[in-house]
C-alpha cells in the first residue's frame, strides 16, 4: 500500500522529532530533554476567568465559526505589542493568528518551497523547522553559529555560490537549541542580505521576553523595508502552550497568501480561544506576567551554569545564554550524544537530553546535546548535572584508550 501515498509522506517517514526522545527515566528520572515552560507559572485562575467572561460576553456565537484571519481585537492587540516589544509597525492587517507556531513554520514552507529550493538553517537550528520544511523537499545549505549568532561571512559566501536560494530560517533571539542571541549588528546585516540576495528571512521568536539578563534587542523584522522579513511567535512560552496559538506578522500581500493555505488547511480560528485569549489580555498585564517567570528562570540557568562549570571536563565546551530555556553542550568530536543517552544515559543515569544530530539539517554531527533548564528543578539540576558529568568523562576516558589501542 506504501506506494499509493504522496511523496511527501515518504519524505518525513523518517521523523525528526521522534528521534528526539527514546526510553523511560522512571518516576525519579530527570528530564533535560523537555523544551517546555513551568507550569507552575500557568496564570490558571486569571485564565478560567477570562475563559468564563468570553463565554457571558459572546453567548452562543462564541461557539460559532470565525475567521480564518483570528480574532480581530486579538489581532490589534497583537500588532500593538509588536511595535512596544520588537519594534516593528504593524496594524491588525499584518497580522494572521496560527495554530502555535509550528503551523505558522508550515505555512511559509508550503508558501515559499517547491522540491529542491534552497534554504539556509543554522547549524544546529530547531528541529521542529526543520520537520515543518523537510515534507517540501528543500535543499538545506548549513551555516555555522558564533556566539553572536549567524556567520555572515559564511552566509555570503553561500548565497553567492547558490542562486536558488528563497528562504533563510532563523531563531535570533536565545536561540532553540544554542541559547545564542544574534547581535544587534548582524540583525542589521542579515536585513540588508536579503534585500541584496533577494531571499525571505523567517524570524521565529518564542523566546525573546524571556531575556533575564543584557537588554532586550530590536526584531529583524524591525529593520525590514521592503517585506523581506517574516516574524513568527506564540503564546506557548511566555503564557501556555496549551492554548496553541501563534501569530505571523509579514506585509499585506505575504499575509494574504499565507491566508488562502491556512484556509485550505484548518478553515477557521477556534473562536473561544482566541476571545478568551483577548479577554485574559484585556484583564491582566502580561508584561507583568512575563516579569513574575523571569526569576525563576533566571535561577534554573544561574543553577545550571554553576553546576556546569563545576563538574563538567575541560574540553567539553557549553554556551553561556542571557535568556531563553536552553543551554548547548559541544563534546570532544570522537563522542557519539545518541550513544551515551541510549546506552548510559537512560537506563544507567536515568536523565535524558536531546542529542545533537537531530538539530542539524543532514545529520551529519553527533557531539552536540541539548539541555533545558525552564522544566527541571534546582534540586533536580543539583542532581542530574553531575551524573552527566561523570558519564561524559567516563566516555571521554573510554575513547582515548581505544584510541591507544
Amino acid at each position: 500500500m506504501n506506494d499509493i501515498f504522496a511523496d511527501r509522506v515518504m519524505l518525513g517517514s523518517e521523523d525528526r522529532l521522534a528521534e528526539m526522545f527514546g526510553g523511560s527515566l522512571g518516576e525519579d528520572g530527570i528530564k533535560f530533554s523537555a523544551g517546555n515552560p513551568n507550569p507552575d507559572l500557568f496564570p490558571i485562575t486569571q485564565m478560567k476567568r477570562a475563559f468564563n467572561q468570553a463565554i457571558d460576553k459572546a453567548g452562543n456565537q462564541i461557539f460559532e465559526y470565525n475567521t480564518v484571519n483570528g480574532f480581530e481585537k486579538l489581532r490589534e492587540r497583537l500588532a500593538h505589542r509588536a511595535g512596544q516589544t520588537a519594534g516593528i509597525k504593524a496594524d491588525r492587517e499584518n497580522i494572521l493568528i496560527t495554530q502555535g507556531g509550528q503551523q505558522a513554520l508550515d505555512l511559509i514552507g508550503k508558501l515559499l518551497l517547491n522540491a529542491g529550493d534552497g534554504v539556509v538553517v543554522e547549524a544546529p537550528t530547531y528541529v521542529g523547522a526543520l520537520s515543518a520544511f523537510d515534507q517540501y523537499d528543500p535543499c538545506y545549505y548549513d551555516v555555522a553559529l558564533e556566539e553572536d549568532g549567524l556567520n555572515l561571512e559564511q552566509l555570503e559566501l553561500v548565497l553567492q555560490t547558490h542562486p536558488n536560494i528563497k528562504l533563510l530560517y532563523t531563531v535570533p533571539d536565545f536561540h532553540n537549541p544554542t541559547g545564542v542571541t544574534l547581535s544587534l549588528s548582524k540583525r542589521q546585516k542579515l536585513v540588508e542580505l536579503a534585500e541584496k540576495y533577494d531571499f525571505f528571512i523567517l524570524e521565529d521568536t518564542p523566546y525573546r521576553d524571556l531575556r533575564y539578563k543584557g537588554a532586550k534587542l530590536p526584531a529583524l523584522k524591525s529593520f525590514d523595508r521592503h517585506g523581506h522579513v517574516i516574524f513568527v511567535s506564540s503564546f506557548s512560552k511566555i503564557l501556555m502552550p496549551g492554548l496553541r496559538v501563534g501569530w505571523i506578522v509579514a506585509d499585506q500581500a505575504t499575509i494574504c497568501h499565507l491566508r488562502k493555505l491556512k484556509t485550505s488547511s484548518d478553515l477557521e480560528t477556534p473562536s473561544i480561544v482566541l476571545a478568551a485569549l483577548n479577554q485574559y489580555l484585556e484583564n491582566n498585564n502580561l508584561e507583568q506576567h512575563i516579569t513574575g517567570m523571569l526569576a525563576t528562570y533566571q535561577s534554573r540557568l544561574d543553577t545550571m551554569l554553576t553546576v556546569l562549570s563545576e563538574t563538567m571536563p575541560t574540553d567539553v565546551h557549553y554556551t553561556q545564554p542571557e535568556g531563553g530555556f536552553f543551554i548547548w553542550l559541544t563534546l570532544p568530536e570522537v563522542l557519539d550524544t545518541q550513544k551515551l543517552l541510549s546506552e548510559t544515559c537512560i537506563p544507567t543515569d536515568r536523565i535524558s537530553f536531546v542529542p545533537g544530530k537531530v538539530f542539524y539539517a543532514h545529520k551529519n554531527k553527533k557531539n552536540g546535546m541539548r539541555l533545558n533548564f525552564s522544566g527541571v528543578t534546582e534540586k533536580q539540576i543539583e542532581l542530574g548535572i553531575p551524573k552527566l558529568a561523570k558519564s561524559i568523562q567516563n566516555a571521554i576516558t573510554a575513547s582515548e584508550v581505544q584510541a591507544f589501542r
